[in-house]
């Protein structure tokens, strides 16, 4: 097969990664890419978000089948195109990308499919959401109704916090156009995990429950980010939780979006918290977590390639994912100032003796190569760090251990990777 990957990130990488070793592999794009996909693909400079260039060339180079990565070119529109032009692409319609695209959809999807999740309400006018808060008071999650690369929400303590929030989004549009509208919910409580299932519109297959890490400090303080890090499989969330999530998250939510005409296929990614009342939606993402891909990757013994191919032509029935024993963890190394704005162009050294640690693998996100082959800074998340191991704290002290090996004052990361489930181990 003929297969494009589509984005430039630590996701990528690791997706380009596990489907080079694919059976089914006959050559491998990826749209940008970047340093560490250029190992295991071939890098062609087509944005994400190009969509009429991506068609064209998967036009011109046959390909068989298109994986997006990230969610911003499947809310504008990617698969449709590729659907348009014959071409097979993992991935959610436009209108079904929505789940993700809107955060005031998925959960009028959630409240129509009898999914739990937090109450809520929206706002595209800032005075309404202020008084909202004034009466209702804190605390109270504030988040941007659009795409905001997974840092337009705040978990506002006080009505303070939650005002500032709302003047920040709204006003002042730090994240743009997603800002137009927000969505304050009752704040949850308790501990959040991804479950990640691969949908071909009316079937589902899990693919995996991981713990991921936001907050840019440890012990769970600062700012949102993308994602500091991640490890699976969370040692107290089993095959009871996969199961009642599938059973009471995936099929109703697919079962919600066939009926409007809009059936999901791709990978459903789907944000729970676990409260005392039970699980409850946070959010719907129409692609894999970054970086929780990373980890689950790292444990998926079964061909991947396999796998897409199958949602893509409705097939799931016969997909079956294997999964090794053991544990992987992903630690995100970030450039200082994120994730506001970071520095750029700081030079990176001792990869290559940093691979060398047993079960270490690195994969890179926000990474560029200087005319004299110097690996720089150029993104905000700039390489994922992974360990493998018989458990949870085997694969942290690869991880740490990788990480330690690596030559860069300019980053940070953090520490604490996985270190609560640990200790309640």
């Amino acid at each position: 097969m003929r297969v494009l990957v589509v984005g430039s990130g630590g996701r990528e990488h690791a997706l380009c990664w596990k489907l080079s070793s694919s059976p089914l592999l006959g050559q491998l794009w990826c749209a940008p890419g970047n340093p560490g996909t250029a190992r295991v693909a071939t890098n062609i400079g087509i944005d994400a978000l190009n969509i009429p260039a991506l068609v064209s060339f998967a036009r011109e180079n046959a390909i068989d089948l298109v994986i997006p990565g990230p969610e911003a070119p499947l809310v504008a529109g990617l698969a449709d195109a590729m659907q348009a032009a014959a071409i097979a692409c993992c991935g959610p319609s436009a209108a079904a990308a929505r789940l993700e695209g809107s955060k005031s959809f998925a959960k009028e999807i959630a409240d129509a499919a009898g999914i739990p999740t937090a109450l809520w309400e929206r706002f595209d006018d800032a005075e309404a959401a202020r008084a909202f808060v004034r009466r209702r008071g804190a605390p109270v999650v504030v988040k941007a109704d659009g795409l905001a690369a997974g840092k337009g929400v705040v978990v506002a303590a006080s009505e303070a916090d939650a005002l500032a929030a709302i003047d920040a989004i709204m006003t002042e549009r730090v994240f743009g156009d997603a800002g137009a509208a927000v969505v304050l919910e009752e704040c949850l409580v308790g501990e959040e995990v991804s479950v990640f299932a691969l949908c071909d519109g009316e079937t589902a297959v899990p693919l995996g429950i991981a713990q991921d890490h936001k907050r840019a400090g440890e012990g769970d303080t600062g700012p949102n980010t993308g994602g500091m890090g991640a490890y699976t499989p969370p040692p107290a969330f089993g095959q009871e939780l996969q199961d009642r999530t599938m059973e009471g998250f995936v099929r109703p939510a697919l079962a919600e979006m066939a009926r409007r005409g809009t059936p999901f296929r791709g990978v459903l990614f789907v944000g729970l918290m676990l409260t005392h009342e039970g699980p409850k939606l946070i959010e719907f993402n129409v692609r894999f977590g970054d970086p929780e891909c990373q980890a689950l990757l790292l444990r998926l013994r079964s061909d991947l390639l396999s796998a897409l191919q199958a949602a893509c032509a409705g097939e799931l029935e016969r997909v079956a994912p294997d999964w090794s024993d053991g544990s992987a963890v992903a630690v995100v190394l970030a450039v200082r100032g994120y994730p506001g704005r970071p520095e750029r162009g700081s030079r990176i050294g001792d990869l290559a003796r940093a691979e060398t640690v047993q079960g270490a693998r690195i994969f890179h996100s926000g990474t560029d190569v200087t005319p004299d082959g110097q690996l720089i800074a150029s993104g905000g998340r700039v390489l994922t760090v992974c360990g493998t191991g018989a458990d949870l704290a085997a694969a942290r002290r690869s991880a740490y251990a990788a990480i330690g090996a690596i030559e860069w004052p300019q980053g940070f990361y953090r520490r604490d990777i996985g270190g609560r489930a640990l200790r309640a181990t």
